[in-house]
């Protein structure tokens, strides 16, 4: 956390406000970010009651909201959702805001998390066509447009896809100045990194994945440690899912929105299929509302 704190801290464009939600936290949490907040008046902290357990995805998005719930957002042009455990560049805010001001279609966007093994860092592979969920940076309004996150499992894929058929742009990029390290394996679990692939291969069923995509996804996991296993883990929690007839998001319009693009990546490649998406998509977007 201190890590986090300090990254920002050092940003050439350092946030407007920053509000940070202590959601419940049982060590020396509240008596660091106090210290943080006397010397930054930017920072501002949310005490948020201990729910008694750990409620990964609805709890993640029920503890932003308790901060973003505080502010009033006409007041502010991005937000950024950012998880406590990551290590920024000192350009990280600056780059993503020039970005998107030299384009007003990017409505959600982030740099790229690395892990460190082995005394380097190594890329967790996360796709150019989505931000990653750990630091969501977002024009308002794209954010209001797609109706704010889900609570829910996959919210930090469904809200690109969300995006992406209301014709903004999602995007990632892998610049020197946007790659961040994340100091906790991504997909991992408070019980074991298998509980944490698990519940991905359910929020992708959830979400609707394609089978046959969600498959393909699978494979190329397989690479990563822990090697196969975490790959099988993933599948696991989707089939798991599917054979108890578990719930899917509601909206059955983005479903087959989300399964047509995958179908689609299947065959062309996940960077055609998205400019593909842009550019039919483009009219929709009104950056200027």
């Amino acid at each position: 956390m201190r890590r986090t704190l300090d990254s920002v801290v050092a940003q050439t464009v350092p946030p407007a406000l920053w509000v940070i939600v202590d959601d419940g936290s049982t060590d020396e949490t509240p008596q660091i970010l106090a210290k943080y907040m006397a010397r930054h008046d930017w920072i501002r902290v949310v005490p948020k009651p201990d729910r008694g357990h750990r409620a990964v995805g609805p709890g993640v998005i029920e503890a932003f909201y308790a901060g973003y719930d505080s502010i009033d957002p006409a007041q502010f042009a991005y937000s950024c959702k950012l998880d406590l455990d990551l290590d920024l560049p000192p350009r990280y805010f600056e780059t993503l805001i020039r970005r998107m001001q030299d384009n007003p279609r990017i409505g959600t966007c982030s740099g790229k998390p690395y892990v460190r093994q082995n005394g380097g860092l190594v890329s967790e592979r996360r796709g150019d066509e989505m931000s990653v969920g750990m630091t969501k940076f977002y024009r308002r309004e794209c954010f209001e447009a797609i109706g704010g996150y889900v609570h829910e499992v996959m919210w930090d894929a469904i809200d690109c896809h969300k995006a992406r058929s209301l014709g903004w742009i999602a995007v990632s990029w892998d610049d020197p100045d946007l790659r961040f390290e994340h100091l906790r394996p991504m997909g991992s679990s408070q019980t074991s990194i298998y509980t944490g692939r698990r519940r991905h291969g359910f929020g992708q069923y959830f979400m609707g994945s394609d089978p046959l995509f969600y498959l393909a996804t699978c494979v190329f996991r397989m690479a990563e440690p822990p090697v196969i296993l975490g790959g099988l883990a993933m599948l696991q929690g989707y089939v798991g899912a599917w054979w108890r007839g578990e719930r899917q998001y509601e909206d059955a319009e983005l479903r087959a929105f989300i399964r047509a693009y995958q179908r689609r990546a299947l065959r062309v490649g996940k960077a055609r299929a998205v400019a593909e998406i842009e550019a039919a998509r483009a009219h929709l977007a009104n950056p200027e509302s």
